[in-house]
């Protein structure tokens, strides 16, 4: 796990489609966009708009089509998401991080580029194959 001291010359961000505030904490205990799509142990994060992207786009809920992207910052530990890194992609070239601390709201970034509706098509059948073969996030 990175130490808060170690966090602070990174930007982090967090995709959803839940409308915050600067000053808000996102934190863990809602359902994962995953698997069986139980109750998140972890708040996720990402040092990628690319990835903060998809998350914004493929979380759950029912609100209007608008979805969020936030500059975070921890409020304590994070470590690399086990779900993008070692087996699937070594390294963490996604960049891709999770905490069970709360990540407080800094800022929102307006001007990012979602995918088309064919890749957003694509990934959502992915994940529905995954979902149907019983794969989980990894929450241990």
């Amino acid at each position: 796990m990175a130490a808060i001291d170690d966090l602070n010359s990174q930007r982090y961000y967090h995709g959803t489609k839940a409308d915050l505030n600067p000053g808000d904490l996102i934190v863990p205990g809602y359902n994962s966009n995953y698997g069986k799509r139980k109750k998140a142990a972890y708040i996720y994060l990402t040092a990628t708009l690319h990835a903060a992207t998809w998350g914004a786009e493929l979380a759950l809920g029912e609100e209007p089509g608008r979805i969020y992207i936030y500059i975070v910052e921890p409020t304590g530990a994070i470590e690399d998401d086990p779900n993008l890194t070692d087996k699937k992609y070594p390294g963490n070239p996604t960049k891709s991080y999770r905490s069970r601390d709360p990540l407080r709201v800094i800022g929102e970034v307006t001007d990012w580029q979602g995918h088309s509706p064919e890749e957003i098509k694509a990934m959502k059948d992915h994940l529905e194959r995954l979902k149907r073969l019983g794969v989980e996030a990894i929450e241990d």
